[in-house]
């Protein structure tokens, strides 16, 4: 299958691109090589590759930046995903486009999990502009499929396990403050490219949440992650309100995969497994990567 995919030097991308390359004729732009909130390069890639699949990792991603800078949000999480919708709806071809958590507002009562029938309510200008982006392919694509996900890490780019890394190795605090009322379920890229692979052999269409099984808080998650890298280190828990961020985060982010697990589609394994396997498969590769700067 001819699969084009936009945003493939981010972290969700570069898994896509080798995991399906083996069995696909991948296209892979990156950033660089095809700027999504460009309408017109949108349109003249789409003519020129013809692909019979776009998958859309591409996003503005900083969520503490998108509160100032709100024109270049809009264009790459709204406007982006608009011109890619327009451009197959004319030229033909499916299109599956990444969103977030951060359409919710988290208000949900723990341990309750999001679903795809709730109504959402974003907070920060990141989960507005992603809304919107959403919107704006229902209104042009009604057959695209879009995917939520949340917490996401991985070996390629920058994420919340790489930085607490960075501070145990590099930095080394006498002790080290976690938020401890913020609630999600870690997602490896990698177990999130298998998904995606997945809903591309069905060509799924709809709205669909994909995260990994269970969820925690974010020190949880470090905790959890320094004990299976081997390394021991002081931890504080904190509250969000210790540790204030230009962008409101929601307090619930837990996200339930009810249509995958409907449609017998569900590839997400317990947060903890892939954590555990992250850590064992790439230790030597993160802690290189940290000494290296």
């Amino acid at each position: 299958m001819r699969i084009l995919i936009t945003g493939s030097n981010g972290q969700l991308g570069y898994d896509c691109t080798r995991l399906l390359t083996a069995r696909h004729d991948l296209i892979p732009f990156s950033s660089r090589d095809l700027d999504i909130s460009d309408g017109s390069a949108v349109e003249a890639a789409m003519r020129a590759t013809r692909p019979e699949v776009v998958l859309n990792c591409a996003a503005f991603t900083k969520v503490d930046a998108c509160e100032t800078e709100t024109e270049l949000a809009a264009a790459v999480n709204t406007r982006g995903p608009q011109y890619l919708a327009e451009a197959l709806a004319r030229h033909g071809g499916h299109l599956i486009h990444i969103s977030t958590d951060y359409v919710f507002d988290g208000h949900k009562p723990l341990p309750g999990a999001y679903t795809e029938e709730d109504t959402p309510a974003p907070l920060s200008q990141y989960g507005k502009t992603k809304l919107a982006g959403e919107e704006a392919i229902r209104t042009r694509l009604p057959n695209a499929a879009i995917v939520r996900t949340a917490w996401v890490y991985g070996l390629h780019g920058q994420n919340f396990l790489k930085k607490i890394l960075h501070l145990v190795v590099k930095v080394q605090p006498p002790r080290l403050k976690i938020v401890h009322d913020q609630y999600g379920s870690p997602t490896w890229s990698w177990r999130l490219a298998r998904q995606l692979d997945r809903l591309i052999e069905v060509r799924a269409t709809g709205l669909y949440h994909a995260t990994a099984e269970g969820f925690c808080t974010w020190y949880e998650l470090a905790r959890y992650f320094l004990e299976c890298m081997g390394l021991a280190y002081p931890l504080e828990p904190c509250t969000t309100a210790e540790f204030p961020t230009p962008a409101p985060r929601p307090a619930n982010s837990i996200l339930e995969n009810r249509r995958l697990q409907a449609a017998g589609l569900n590839v997400m394994r317990p947060w903890q497994e892939d954590v555990a396997e992250f850590a064992r498969s790439y230790r030597n590769e993160l802690l290189q990567e940290i000494e290296r700067g």
